[in-house]
């Protein structure tokens, strides 16, 4: 039984999607779950969370790619083998990484041009499209992980197809602004055709013994992050594309033209709806942790304190919904309360 996969993806860029990723998989840890992170976005955005600047010059030495994503996929691309098993870096006792790297983006054109090659049953082509759900799905294995989150870059490009592919679930981030709306309309028909193609050309597999995704993925609902808050609802600049994301999300990403007009806050779609905490952030990043992991050590005091406690709350209501669309059961820490 394959583990689930669960992609954070929309095509516009600055939603704080990374930054969501991130706090997932170290709320999924806190909550006892085993969780693998994999960054698939070229930037490499979701590794520098992880790692500050001296691992990452160990991590990207010049020639080697030993211990990222690009790694596993060197040898299938130089011809001399399939996927190598990935390198799993342990962040915490039930968190593991899987690093991503700046020449991933090499492997773009590759990927657009074995696209075609599956419809005429060529076996490299069904390797190299569906590498990413491999050595995800065999790196979860070998960590005993109860899910993947995946972060992807903010386009439409062969990398993210193969990796929403390689999903079961998708997340949409969302920022309440026009771009982000403007964004759900080219969503939905690409999630649609990329589902289409794959199933046409999963049945030209020429090679039975080669496992594959379904490429079935289904949308697990949205977030919605950095909306500005006062007095606990959005100032009014916000306000008019917060009443449009229920119908805009509805019509564009799940073909569903509905009747009537429906609040965020009742949308069953809608995931969560994440203040900024901005002045948190800049502790966090000082401290490479979580913003719901901060202390008094970090600079976490009075009403940061507090803050840091509404982020943990949020966090963990956000990712037991979460998992409770994609099949995996997480416990309230009590412990936290305290």
């Amino acid at each position: 039984m394959s583990i689930p996969i669960v992609a954070f993806f929309n095509n516009k860029g600055g939603v704080g999607k990374t930054t969501l990723v991130y706090h997932l998989a170290w709320m999924y840890a806190d909550l006892g779950a085993c969780v693998l992170a994999a960054d698939l976005d070229p930037q490499a955005n979701l590794t520098s969370a992880f790692m500050d600047e001296a691992q990452l010059q160990e991590l990207w030495p010049e020639e080697s790619h030993n211990r990222t994503l690009y790694g596993c996929l060197e040898p299938m691309l130089k011809g001399v083998g399939d996927i190598a098993p990935a390198y799993v870096h342990r962040v915490g006792d039930r968190l593991g990484l899987i690093a991503g790297d700046l020449a991933l983006s090499g492997f773009e054109d590759e990927l657009s041009s074995q696209w075609p090659g599956c419809m005429s049953r060529s076996e490299r082509a069904f390797r190299v499209t569906s590498g990413f759900w491999r050595l995800l799905q065999a790196a979860a294995t070998e960590h005993g992980a109860d899910l993947v989150l995946i972060d992807l870059g903010p386009n439409l490009g062969a990398i993210n197809r193969a990796s929403l592919i390689a999903a079961d679930f998708v997340v949409v981030p969302l920022s309440p602004d026009l771009f982000s709306l403007q964004g759900l309309k080219n969503l939905g028909p690409a999630f649609r055709r990329w589902r289409e193609e794959w199933a046409d050309r999963l049945e030209r597999n020429p090679n039975p013994d080669l496992e594959l995704p379904r490429g079935s993925f289904k949308l697990a609902g949205y977030v919605i992050l950095q909306h500005a808050v006062r007095l606990d609802r959005p100032v009014q600049a916000y306000a008019k594309w917060m009443a449009r994301i229920p119908d805009d999300y509805s019509r564009h990403v799940l073909d569903d033209e509905r009747e009537g007009k429906l609040a965020v806050t009742s949308d069953p779609n809608n995931l969560a709806l994440l203040k900024h905490y901005r002045s948190l952030m800049p502790l966090a990043q000082e401290a490479r942790k979580p913003i719901f992991h901060l202390t008094a050590a970090d600079g976490a005091i009075g009403a940061h304190s507090t803050a840091a406690k509404d982020a943990f709350k949020d966090f963990r209501t956000l990712a037991q919904r979460i998992g409770e669309r994609v099949g995996v059961s997480v416990l309230p820490p009590l412990f936290r309360e305290a």
